[in-house]
């Protein structure tokens, strides 16, 4: 018989949540729930703990401990709220970690299961992002695993391993280019809200989703990949891909392209995060190729997509400029969620804020924290003010 893995969900009412739990309950042979967790969706968070028994649910904020309390009375489950719960649910000794929480605000959880040597299905990106070279540092000390539950990564990830890096070419990052992929920019000035949420071939959180609309969020998977996987930064590219099917290519020396595809759904690379390295059955939709026909792929517009440009820069400079970049964006993305900038002024509060800040050399994960918060006051500042 064997044992039955145990993992815990961090984010667990999320898209990326939703999804894993979907898989957790089509393989109760398989796996056990430590801990779930989330933010403020306490009736969601609920309803996850109950479904997939664990043993512990942690409510972000504080304020809704009581509604979290009454929600799992009589369940027998543990319960907690707060940062430092968040924490010490990250200590619990699950086997794995799918760390989906949205944002920096991930950092800290990750950095707690990394420690005690988990393997992390990382889908948070900004933890690669505001902390790159520190995190990687911290999984080899405390010998934890680093598996990408991204599609792009995921995609880099199971056609990479194994391979020898000084074979490796280029990376091929693909972009489905989000809802304004043809939009003009000046019509791209006056995108609302309700039309930049609606992704033509995801179901996601809203943050994503205003990030692939910019293809912010494929700027930031630019510096996810480089710390990821071996190769310098001149040798990844980003390739706009609409129909979502190709997920991403390695290119070898010889000239072989090798390409992970599948239909867009994010149970894929979340189960194989689960599996790894084995694979486990996921009931998606299967390609059709003879409906599909052709595969369409095109250069990205640096103009009309700002994100990009400046997520290279940030990558490029180093330091503290990508946590510049991801807390000026968060920011900026919840302004334009509440109305209170435009659509292309996501990218320009960002421009504007790695403008005035520049970078400094990182040195501590306590840097990194004070950045962020520093770049969130100034952000707010200089959206307040304009």
């Amino acid at each position: 018989m064997t044992l039955k893995k145990s993992v815990s969900v961090f984010g667990v009412t999320g898209s990326i949540g939703a999804s894993t739990v979907d898989v957790l309950k089509s393989h109760t042979d398989k796996y056990a729930v430590e801990a779930v967790t989330a933010h403020r969706n306490v009736d969601a968070l609920a309803t996850a703990a109950i479904e997939l028994r664990a043993k512990c649910a942690v409510i972000g904020d504080p304020d809704c401990f009581d509604a979290l309390k009454s929600a799992l009375a009589g369940t027998g489950i543990d319960i907690a709220a707060g940062e430092e719960a968040l924490i010490e649910a990250a200590e619990r000794p699950s086997d794995i970690v799918i760390a989906a929480i949205v944002g920096a605000a991930g950092l800290k959880p990750t950095l707690a299961a990394i420690r005690r040597g988990a393997r992390i299905g990382l889908a948070n990106k900004e933890t690669l992002v505001c902390a790159g070279a520190l995190m990687t540092a911290e999984i080899a000390t405390h010998g934890a695993t680093l598996i990408p539950v991204d599609s792009e990564h995921s995609a880099i990830f199971q056609v990479l391993e194994d391979r020898e890096e000084n074979r490796i070419d280029r990376i091929l990052l693909t972009a489905s280019g989000g809802p304004f992929r043809e939009w003009s920019l000046e019509d791209m000035r006056s995108v609302t809200r309700a039309q930049a949420l609606a992704h033509p071939n995801w179901e996601m959180g809203a943050k994503i989703s205003i990030d692939s609309a910019t293809m912010m969020n494929k700027g930031l998977e630019l510096i996810e990949a480089w710390h990821l996987f071996p190769v310098a930064e001149e040798q990844i590219e980003i390739v706009v891909h609409p129909q979502s099917v190709v997920h991403s290519m390695v290119e070898y020396s010889d000239g072989s392209v090798l390409a992970q595809l599948g239909t867009p759904d994010m149970r894929t690379p979340i189960a194989y995060a689960l599996s790894w390295p084995d694979r486990i059955k996921v009931d998606t939709p299967r390609l059709d190729f003879a409906t599909i026909g052709s595969l369409k792929f095109e250069t990205p517009d640096m103009n009309r997509f700002p994100a990009l440009r400046l997520a290279r820069q940030a990558l490029q400079e180093g330091g503290t400029l990508p946590t510049v970049l991801n807390a000026a964006n968060e920011v900026a993305v919840e302004a334009f969620l509440k109305d209170r900038i435009g659509f292309l002024d996501i990218a320009g509060t960002v421009e504007k804020l790695m403008t005035r800040l520049g970078s400094e050399a990182l040195t501590s994960l306590d840097q990194v924290f004070e950045t962020d918060a520093m770049v969130r006051r100034e952000t707010a500042a200089y959206l307040a003010s304009s």
